[in-house]
């Protein structure tokens, strides 16, 4: 195993940091950027590794690699369209760990020999497809680690949805990375949630002011969640102050019950709040309580096509617990802690708990469904 997959196994998800000066379909990025200053902001921002476009269709060099070789101890990862072994060779001798192979334009003959012959180099293959024969190739091949690459390559359009679905059905004991169109925290979260290790994260880092910050603020923890909303208004104000994820209850019992979803902008992620049965609302996520005495249980299960992938702690319904930080802190997983936050103890409770997300709905309202946008502005603040 060599140092890419090795930095993208760790448990978390991780980002690659990609150089590209353009895109062949969103034209100049930053067309006088320098790999070596990239390099040493993305690691400076947390990356597990760097991918450095070699092609001049991105404006891009084996220079750049050699540039970025010189400034960083990250694994670096060589892309561009390649085909032969003389590409891979050149590749390892220009600092790279790792070589981008792209099933679309590789029978399987080929690609399994490029593969051999990365191995036999010291260079990982990371092995790109686009959809689910491209993957059903991949996982055969052996390859290790996949990437789910958004952006067809030949009409450049976007499919961020069947990505996620891509990602969902790779096999879980591979490393799996999902390419293209990450340019929020809730998208990155979005591909972490349905089985990505890692997310591989260019242009947005390309067109950032501050590339280093802006790659932390994509992995940071925890996600900021605004919940009972009613009105499109307060759906737009979470959204404007940085909400990751927004929160519509269902339950017929709740005052804060929304009629149906609301549009919720691509920055961000829907959650239908449920009690007692799962039910298909269209949403990203579901926030699944359990019906008891006539009235949702303390906590709840968050689900992604109806599969478990976090769990909701909450307070009793109507009630306090002194304890329920500390519950939540001893909690392994996946943790969205719920329950009376607000600006004024959420940075506590982050501090205590460490949790996945977290998620505040009563204390940010003038009545029950009407949110008060300084207060969400505040929470989402403290946050974050």
């Amino acid at each position: 195993m060599g140092r890419l997959r090795d930095a993208l196994a760790a448990s978390g998800l991780s980002a690659i940091a990609e150089f590209k000066r353009r895109s062949p379909s969103a034209g100049d990025l930053n067309p006088g950027a320098d790999p070596a200053i990239h390099a040493r902001a993305y690691e400076s921002g947390g990356a597990a590794a760097m991918s450095v476009l070699v092609d001049d269709r991105f404006a891009g060099s084996w220079d750049d690699l050699r540039a970025a070789r010189a400034a960083t101890t990250l694994p670096l990862l060589a892309k561009g369209f390649f085909s032969t072994d003389e590409h891979l060779r050149t590749a390892r001798e220009a600092g790279a760990d790792a070589a981008l192979l792209i099933l679309r334009d590789l029978d399987d003959a080929t690609a399994a020999s490029l593969m051999r012959t990365a191995d036999e180099l010291g260079l990982d293959a990371l092995v790109e497809a686009h959809d689910a024969a491209e993957l059903e190739r991949a996982v055969r091949l052996g390859a290790e680690p996949i990437g789910l690459n958004a952006r067809d390559l030949g009409t450049f359009a976007i499919d961020r949805g069947s990505q996620l679905e891509l990602v969902a059905r790779a096999p879980r004991d591979r490393v799996v990375i999902a390419e293209s169109a990450v340019h929020s925290r809730a998208q990155a979260a979005a591909a972490e949630l349905a089985g990505a290790d890692a997310v591989l994260v260019g242009t947005a880092l390309m067109r950032a002011a501050d590339p280093e910050a802006k790659l932390r603020d994509l992995l940071s923890r925890p996600l900021v969640k605004v919940c009972g909303l009613t009105r499109e208004e307060d759906v737009a104000a979470a959204a404007e102050a940085g909400a990751d994820m927004l929160g519509f209850i269902l339950a017929r019992e709740s005052p804060r019950r929304a009629e149906a979803m609301l549009p919720v902008p691509e920055t961000a992620l829907s959650v239908a709040v449920l009690v007692g049965e799962h039910q298909d609302t269209g949403a990203d996520l579901t926030q699944l309580y359990e019906r008891e005495d006539g009235h949702r249980s303390r906590d709840a299960v968050l689900l992604r096509d109806g599969e478990p992938v976090g769990r909701v702690l909450d307070l009793p319904w109507e009630e306090q617990d002194a304890a329920h930080w500390a519950r939540a802190a001893e909690t392994d997983g996946r943790v969205m802690l719920a329950g009376r936050l607000a600006a004024d103890n959420v940075r506590e409770a982050i501090e205590r708990v460490r949790p996945w997300a977290v998620d505040a709905s009563s204390r940010l309202e003038t009545e029950p469904g009407v949110k008060d946008h300084d207060a969400v502005r505040a929470f989402v603040e403290a946050a974050r």
